[in-house]
């Protein structure tokens, strides 16, 4: 198992609520940690990198700002790592999944409106040949997804 440095462990454990609201977040977050700027960026390329995170960056509300969906596809097993890397081709795209269920393809998207959202699906169905099942939120619950890491 991979160990992680002081830093990255900082990274991963302090900084998942509460990213600076500044037009230098990663200067904020280095000058908590006592190091440089640089140094930020470079541990949080390089945890990106080896998947160890995927993004970093604001979480807002379902469509406070802008539209998003969680959307289903039923995708032939033979073709479904094809068909995934369509829908990650999208940057309207942030994440999807597989799943063992009919529909075994799920993800979320996220755009600036309602139309560009449905765009954005039905281009998904376009690329791929599948009809994309859209699933609009009717109600929210909030979870947060933060956690406590324990370094051994």
């Amino acid at each position: 198992m991979r160990q992680y440095s002081p830093i990255e462990q900082r990274l991963l454990n302090d900084f998942q609520h509460g990213l600076p609201l500044s037009p230098t977040p990663f200067a904020d977050i280095a000058s908590e940690l006592g190091v440089y700027e640089t140094t930020v960026l470079e541990n949080l390329k390089r945890l990106q990198t080896e998947g160890v995170i995927s993004r970093i960056g604001a979480v807002f509300r379902p469509n406070r700002v802008g539209a998003s969906t969680l959307a289903a596809m039923m995708v032939p097993e033979q073709d479904l790592e094809t068909v995934a890397a369509i829908v990650n081709d999208f940057a309207e795209v942030n994440h999807n999944y597989e799943r063992n269920h009919r529909f075994n393809l799920w993800f979320v998207v996220v755009a600036n409106d309602e139309e560009s959202l449905q765009a954005t699906l039905q281009e998904i169905e376009s690329r791929s040949g599948i009809k994309v099942m859209d699933l609009p939120m009717e109600q929210d619950y909030f979870i947060d997804l933060g956690f406590k890491m324990q370094w051994t």
